[in-house]
C-alpha cells in the first residue's frame, strides 16, 4: 500500500469513474484499474462497487478514504517541510462562496505568479462544513466566517483573522425602512444550507422579533438568493463585497447589519511553506474601498 496507489484510489473515489480518474492522473485506464485491484488484493477487501461505468465506494472503501486523505496530506506536508523557502506542490484550500468570488481572485493570481510550482485546489462550502473538512484532512485550510455555527469549541484548529466583512440585510426595494428587527415585515430568510455563519446571523437577528425562528429558503448561490429577495418573498444576509461585484444589482433595500471576521483556519500544528505564502498573500490585500453611492432610484436603496 504505497502513496501512489492511495492517490489513484482516492482520485477514482472523487471522480466516481476510472476513465475520468485516468484523465486527471495522466495514466491509461488499464493502469488505474490494475492499481485499484492490487490495492484491494493487498487489503483483502473490495473497495468499490462497480455499477456499469460508475465506481461507488464500499463501506471498506469509505473507511480507507479517510485514512488516504490523512496519509497523503501528511506526505505532502513532509515534502514541503524539506523545502521551506520554496512553496510548491499542492495546497487544498476551502472557502465560502462569497469569499471565493469577491476576495480570492487577486491573491490567488499573485500567488501563482510568484510561486508557479504551487498548485492551489479550491473548493467551496458553508463555514462549518469547511472546518469539518479541515479536521478530516480532506482539505488543508479554509477561509470561513468565524465562528461557524455548531462547531465544537474544543475542535483542534487554529485560526487567524485575514479580513472583516460588512454584512447587509437585503430586503425588497418596496419594504419600509428597517431600524430594528420589529420593523421587519418578512418571515422568510433566503440563505445557504446549515453550517453557513451568515445564515445564523440572519436567523438570530430575525428571531429577535419574537421567539419563532424564521422560515429558511435554502439556495445554492447569491444570485439566486438576491433574485428571491427581489420578488418580495424574503430577506437575506449578504456581504457588501458580493454586492460590489455586481454591475447592476437587483432592486433592493440594503440595511447595514453587522460585521463578521473571515479567518484562515487549519489543523492545530499544521504548517507548510504553501500555507505561509497563502497567508501573506491574503494579508497583503488592500483595505476594501468605501461603498459606492447608491445608484439611481430603483436600484440599491440604503435604509
Amino acid at each position: 500500500m504505497d502513496l501512489a496507489a492511495l492517490d489513484i484510489f482516492r482520485t477514482v473515489a472523487l471522480e466516481g469513474s476510472v476513465t475520468r480518474a485516468a484523465e486527471r492522473l495522466g495514466r491509461v485506464q488499464s493502469n488505474v484499474t490494475t492499481r485499484v485491484q492490487q490495492l484491494e488484493e493487498q487489503l483483502g477487501a473490495p473497495l468499490f462497487l462497480r455499477e456499469g461505468r460508475r465506481m461507488v465506494l464500499t463501506p471498506a472503501g469509505e473507511l480507507l478514504c479517510g485514512y488516504a486523505d490523512r496519509l497523503l496530506a501528511l506526505a505532502e506536508e513532509a515534502r514541503q517541510a524539506l523545502h521551506p523557502s520554496e512553496p510548491s506542490g499542492r495546497l487544498r484550500l476551502g472557502a465560502m462562496e462569497s469569499t471565493a468570488a469577491a476576495r480570492l481572485p487577486h491573491p490567488l493570481a499573485q500567488l501563482h505568479a510568484q510561486w508557479p510550482g504551487l498548485a492551489v485546489e479550491l473548493s467551496t462550502a458553508p463555514s462549518r462544513q469547511l472546518v469539518e473538512q479541515v479536521l478530516a484532512h480532506a482539505i488543508d485550510c479554509a477561509l470561513v466566517a468565524w465562528p461557524p455555527p455548531g462547531l465544537d469549541p474544543q475542535a483542534p484548529v487554529e485560526h487567524s483573522v485575514v479580513f472583516s466583512e460588512a454584512l447587509l440585510l437585503a430586503l425588497p426595494a418596496n419594504h419600509p425602512p428597517v431600524h430594528e428587527p420589529e420593523d421587519l415585515q418578512l418571515d422568510t430568510l433566503a440563505a445557504f444550507g446549515n453550517g453557513c455563519t451568515y445564515r445564523r446571523v440572519g436567523e438570530a437577528w430575525m428571531q429577535r422579533r419574537n421567539a419563532t425562528p424564521p422560515q429558511v429558503l435554502e439556495l445554492a448561490s447569491y444570485h439566486a438568493i438576491l433574485a428571491c429577495v427581489a420578488t418580495g418573498r424574503c430577506a437575506a444576509v449578504v456581504p457588501q463585497s458580493v454586492i460590489d461585484l455586481m454591475r447592476e444589482p437587483p432592486a433592493l433595500r440594503m440595511v447595514p447589519l453587522a460585521s463578521c471576521d473571515t479567518v484562515l483556519v487549519h489543523r492545530r500544528g499544521y504548517a507548510s511553506p504553501a500555507l505561509t505564502a497563502l497567508r501573506a498573500a491574503l494579508l497583503a490585500l488592500p483595505a476594501p474601498p468605501a461603498p459606492a453611492p447608491a445608484p439611481a432610484a430603483g436600484r440599491v436603496t440604503p435604509a
